[in-house]
């Protein structure tokens, strides 16, 4: 199989972490585009371009030669790169949350030569494949949860968090309208509510509903499951002190001046774990049953450098999308939906295994990754 040359929007914390990745392989080479030389010249990589990435008319030649985009670029910009890469005939991969974004995206791969799949991250993105998965062990289901969390190991302030990735998105999430089933109907619920805790490993959290993580898992079980939601995980007492900060100090409503202030007092930190909790219940061969998936990812070194848990689990999925692509294991044009990709074949991929801790590459301690697939 040949080369794949890969396009990625965006020169920030998330696109050097794909072509990180994608550069441990044989597989894949990589050029980065964004309209900032500096970041650019950051990079150390990968092949850099310098352009406009919202001309798309400009976007459009640069992706002609290429067999994919990765859009790690903020989410407005996702209906004008989607369109570029329609034009070029490229398969387009992006890891938005954005509701509108994702629909514009949508639309695009109607009758479309090649594949378009967006929401390739965390979540939205693998908390989907697994929690369908769990879904289909059901002759009948009730109630179905995802529960995601990106958290510090070590939480010394009273939030008890640490920036781990894009500040914006996680203001959106707490903002946003959210996408629920209640009744077995689609239906918008508050940020921030439907509050709930739990204890797990001798630890206890708390969690709560946030915006974008369900992806499109809302639409494919309408009429099919009679309660879902998607909630983050926090420590305890996180949720009361992001309330106040938005509500009764009215930051909700002035996002840039919260967004200064979470970055000026919250460290960043690679000392990190993700965490995916998924329960659900409902009928299985007559009886009312409860099934639960857990997998807890940590921060760990790839190939000498460590990366956060979040670096792993964002990169990671977008990779195993586009890796499954590439192998046929999936379609090859249309929209793909995330919950479409079967939970074996993703964790079974040489980049989805990193979700199992699966760093081991070779006899040298190398990244897997290496090995053609």
């Amino acid at each position: 199989m040949t080369t794949w040359k890969i396009g990625i929007i965006g020169a920030g914390k998330i696109g050097v972490a794909l072509a990180d990745l994608l550069a441990q392989t044989d597989d894949y080479s990589v050029i980065i585009l964004d309209r900032d030389q500096a970041a650019l010249d950051r990079v150390g990589n990968a092949e850099t371009q310098c352009l406009d990435v919202s001309d798309e008319t400009t976007l459009t030649k640069a992706l002609e030669p290429l067999d994919a985009v990765i859009s790690a670029a903020p989410f407005f910009l996702t209906p004008v790169i989607a369109e570029a890469a329609k034009k070029a005939r490229t398969h387009y991969f992006d890891l938005t949350e954005d509701v509108a974004s994702t629909q514009a995206v949508h639309r695009l791969a109607a009758e479309s030569e090649t594949v378009f799949a967006p929401q390739c991250g965390l979540a939205p993105g693998f908390v989907s494949i697994a929690a369908h998965d769990l879904a289909q062990q059901f002759d009948k289901l009730d109630n179905l949860r995802l529960r995601v969390g990106a958290l510090p190991r070590y939480p010394t302030n009273r939030l008890k968090y640490n920036l781990t990735w894009s500040t914006e998105g996680l203001i959106n999430e707490y903002c946003n309208p959210c996408l629920a089933i209640e009744d077995g109907k689609p239906v918008e619920v508050a940020p921030l509510e439907g509050l709930e805790t739990f204890s797990l490993e001798g630890a206890e959290f708390e969690a709560f509903n946030t915006s974008g993580g369900l992806g499109s898992l809302h639409e494919t079980l309408s009429g099919k499951v009679q309660s879902l939601r998607y909630l983050s995980i926090r420590y305890p007492g996180h949720r009361d002190i992001i309330a106040m900060l938005l509500e009764d100090l009215g930051l909700k409503q002035r996002r840039d001046l919260l967004k200064d202030v979470m970055e000026t007092a919250l460290a960043t930190t690679r000392q990190d774990f993700v965490m995916v909790f998924i329960t659900a219940t409902g009928e299985i061969a007559g009886r009312h049953e409860e099934r639960s998936y857990l997998n807890k990812i940590h921060a760990a070194q790839i190939n000498g450098t460590l990366w956060s848990a979040i670096q792993i689990t964002t990169s990671a999925g977008v990779c195993a999308s586009l890796d499954l692509v590439r192998n046929g294991v999936l379609p090859q044009r249309g929209f793909i939906k995330q919950e479409q990709i079967p939970l074996d074949a993703f964790l079974s991929n040489r980049f989805g295994r990193l979700y199992q801790g699966d760093t081991r590459l070779d006899d040298n301690n190398n990244t897997n990754l290496l090995a053609a697939e």
